[in-house]
């Protein structure tokens, strides 16, 4: 009875929670369609300039037009996103691992912390031209400007969280004659983790700002080269479906990074805590069968 009971109480929640998701769904559809309505409308009979806001009917068929029939848009889709992916490992890559250095290094710490503030204080926007002069007018300033400015979130989110580890938990790691490297790989890295993470969502985001700068200011080839063409063309529905695109890939990119947060930082995620924890146990098991063996 209880069983049943259970399983009653089960399947309601989840057409509650079905009908739940339907309803938010709709409320946001029907706000959006309204939003472009009114758009449509206002732009439509010139209650605001078509040059300042075009017909979203006209972006959807630019955006068709550049997506499907002309197709020049993909090449330069890939370069933006080839630089602003590299941009983000090397910024990142550099950031961590200064990072740890600086966690696990007090003397370290204590001499790169003026430079890191240094260099977040420096609008690093106003560097691009300096980048571009120094490297050229390829793609390695356009990765290297997503470098600079992606740099600080991961390094900043790696120091915090490795430095505010639980004092009881160290305490008894070392009581326990654990090693450093123990600590680390044990207790300070998995604590840091979520805001490692937290670092890196903000710096996909910023590597890609950091590419599209670049190519605004020297490139021949990219999602800001076309865009710019665009503007000075005033073909402004072009433009506009340009930056929809961007806007597109840029949330592609933050919902590869959230998969990666839920992969990797799994302890926070009860679906994949369960998962994980099945896993070890049916591994443990395997190795316990084999050593009876």
């Amino acid at each position: 009875m209880s069983l049943a009971t259970d399983g009653n109480l089960s399947m309601t929640d989840v057409a509650q929670a079905r009908g739940s998701l339907a309803g938010r769904v709709a409320r946001h559809l029907a706000l959006f369609l309204g939003v472009m309505l009114v758009w449509e409308f206002a732009s439509t009979y010139e209650f605001v300039d078509p040059l300042i806001l075009p017909r979203p009917t006209a972006i959807a068929a630019s955006l068709v037009n550049m997506v499907l029939y002309q197709g020049t848009v993909w090449f330069h889709l890939g370069v933006t996103l080839w630089e602003a992916v590299a941009g983000f490992v090397i910024g990142s890559v550099i950031g961590i691992g200064l990072a740890v250095a600086a966690g696990l290094n007090d003397s370290f710490r204590r001499y790169i912390s003026p430079y890191i503030i240094a260099l977040q204080v420096t609008p690093r926007i106003a560097l691009a031209p300096i980048v571009i002069a120094w490297l050229g007018f390829g793609m390695m300033p356009k990765i290297a400007i997503g470098a600079l400015i992606c740099f600080f979130p991961p390094f900043i989110n790696t120091l915090t969280g490795l430095l505010n580890v639980d004092e009881d938990a160290n305490e008894m790691f070392r009581s326990l004659g654990a090693k450093k490297r123990q600590i680390f790989f044990s207790l300070m890295l998995p604590n840091a983790m979520p805001i490692i993470m937290a670092g890196l969502k903000t710096a996909i985001s910023l590597a890609l700002i950091g590419a599209i700068v670049g190519e605004f200011i020297s490139a021949s080839e990219g999602m800001g080269v076309l865009m710019q063409r665009y503007t000075f063309a005033l073909n402004m529905a072009s433009s506009f479906a340009v930056l929809v695109i961007l806007t597109v890939m840029g949330y592609a990119l933050f919902v590869l990074m959230e998969w990666a947060d839920n992969w990797l930082v799994y302890w926070r995620h009860d679906a994949r805590m369960t998962a994980m924890s099945r896993k070890k146990a049916k591994a443990w098991a395997g190795l316990l069968g084999r050593r009876q063996a």
